[in-house]
Parts: structure tokens; sequence; C-alpha cells
């Protein structure tokens, strides 16, 4: 299958064949070069020309699920051979997203749409059903290829860390703050936000459709560990600043050590931080009934927060 502008070619996967030959060939490749470990499967085309010569006469009205079973089938021999290859399912339009391919990809692609402000509305209708463990987000160049916007490299990092963080950035094209703030974010994600994330319950604090700034949070099982995005959108006017934001998921007779991550720093080296709470001990009713405030200033400004049990 090509990508845009290409020659498309659906093949018939309905077709053991068919399937046999795709297998030896993909095998082929792996094995010539044993190195590697990501596969993006992208379904780029559409069925243009109805019909199988594999399913004959009323069968043929079974092509579309016969299909589908077939691709699932090889990928599953695929996986089993290449356990450690991770998959990724992607696909063109509006079907990057198959919850039945999440059984044999670690991840699906949501929207070649990577602009930030953007992903902010589109991972949160991808959550109302993924996983964020399985829900790729990536932190790409600027202007944004589909919309010319340009939003600082923080807030994508930001956005893209509420899910399962991913590059799409040349360091050549890349300023020396920009690669260093880069390196000390993904450590970050990997060591404090990643397991929560992926594996925490999620809420839904502040709706984007609804406001000019968005808030999720994650909760880890124990409700011992915490994580919450804030993201500035479109200031109505200057000073436009929120109401404190309400947390959800906490315990509310355990106290929380509030933590800034992912800031940045000023020319004297001292941290760009969004609310005045940070390094302070609040109690779990406190953050749910009272909140957090936080200072946005200009557009496209965005924070993170970890939320730790203090004994």
């Amino acid at each position: 299958r090509g990508g845009r502008g290409a020659t498309q070619v659906v093949l018939d996967m309905s077709n053991p064949k068919v399937r046999e030959n795709i297998f030896n060939q993909i095998d082929a490749v792996l094995k010539s070069a044993p190195g590697l470990s990501y596969i993006k499967w992208d379904a780029n085309a559409d069925f243009m020309n109805y019909g199988s010569d594999f399913l004959k006469g009323e069968k043929c009205a079974n092509l579309w699920f016969d299909y589908t079973a077939g691709v699932y089938e090889l990928i599953a021999k695929l996986r089993k051979k290449y356990p450690k290859i991770i998959f990724q399912a992607c696909s063109s339009g509006g079907a990057h997203a198959e919850y039945g391919f999440l059984s044999y990809a670690e991840e699906f692609w949501g929207s070649d749409d990577t602009d930030a402000r953007q992903r902010i509305f589109i991972q949160w209708g991808e959550t109302q059903f993924y996983p964020a463990n399985a829900m790729a987000c990536h932190v790409t160049a600027v202007p944004s290829h589909q919309t010319g916007r340009v939003t600082p490299i923080k807030y994508r990092f930001d956005v893209a860390m509420s899910g399962r963080l991913g590059l799409e950035l040349h360091p050549k094209n890349m300023t020396e703050e920009e690669l260093e703030f880069s390196t000390k974010a993904i450590e970050t994600y990997k060591k404090e936000i990643r397991p929560i994330v992926q594996q925490g319950d999620l809420y839904r604090l502040v709706s984007p459709y609804e406001n000019t700034y968005a808030s999720i949070m994650y909760v880890n099982k124990e409700k011992s560990k915490a994580i919450q995005f804030f993201y500035g959108m479109n200031m109505t006017y200057c000073g436009d600043y929120p109401p404190p934001v309400k947390l959800q998921g906490l315990d509310p007779k355990a106290k929380y050590r509030v933590e800034e991550l992912n800031y940045l720093l000023d020319r004297k080296g001292n941290p760009k931080l969004h609310t005045v709470v940070n390094k302070e001990v609040l109690s779990g009713e406190a953050l749910m009934e009272v909140g957090i405030g936080f200072t946005m200033r200009p557009e496209y400004d965005s924070a993170v927060l970890k939320l730790t049990k203090v004994k």
C-alpha cells in the first residue's frame, strides 16, 4: 500500500497464498536486519474495486470480514516469530485506531495531525475508549506541517507526555537549548511520568471544548502518586487566569507533596513555575475541594505537576 500520491494496491488478505507470500517477504527483510525493533503497519488505502478472486460467489460478501481476519492472522504470525518487535497500527482517514488490531500491536497512531494544541482535543477523544499506554503521542517540528502553528517545545512535550511519548525531531534542526530540554524531559518522562500515565486511572478535570484551557490527571492504583497536566490554549484577554482546578481520584485523608516537573529555567537559572504551591504539602481533601491555581502567561503555556503521598 503506497502513501499519498503513490499508486495504491490493496492485496487480497483473505487469500492464504497472498498472506504466505507477504509473510515470506517481510520475514526475509527482518532476517536481514536483526537490529530492527519497530514496524509501523500503515494501512493507507481504501477498497476501490470491491471483489476477490479467492472468495467465490456468495462468499464475496464476506470480503471485509475475511480480509480483516487475514490481516490479523498475518500479524499474529509475525508477532509469534518476532516477539520483541514493536508494532504500531496506522491507517488512513479516521481509521488510525482499530480496537481489534491492538491485540497484535503495542500502540496506534491516532492522527497525522500532530499540532500540539489540536492534539489536546484529539487525545481527549481517543482516551474516551483507548488506553493512554497504547496512544502514540509524538513531539514534532514547528511550524506544524498540518496547521502552520508554532508552539514552544515544552508545550509539545507536555501534551505528548499524557500518552505514549515519542519524538519526530531531527537533532540537526534543534537548538542547543531544545536539545538540552528534550534530553531532560525524556528522562523525567521515563522516571516520573510514564509509570503513572500508562498504568494509572485517567480523570478529566477541564474540557478543552468548553474552556480556553484544559486539564487532565492520572492517579496510580494505590492513590499514592498522581500526574496532572494543565494546558493553556487561547487567552480571551491579557491576564486571563483560570480559576483553581479541582483534582480528582486522590485519598481525601492523605497528604500530598506537590512538585512541578518539566519546567523551563529563566536567564538566571531559576525554575519558571506556574503555581505557588510547588513543594507544598496539601491534603487530598483540599486538593479536590479547593484545587490548585495556575498562572499561564502566554498562549500555549503548560504545566505538569506530580503529587506524591506523604507518609
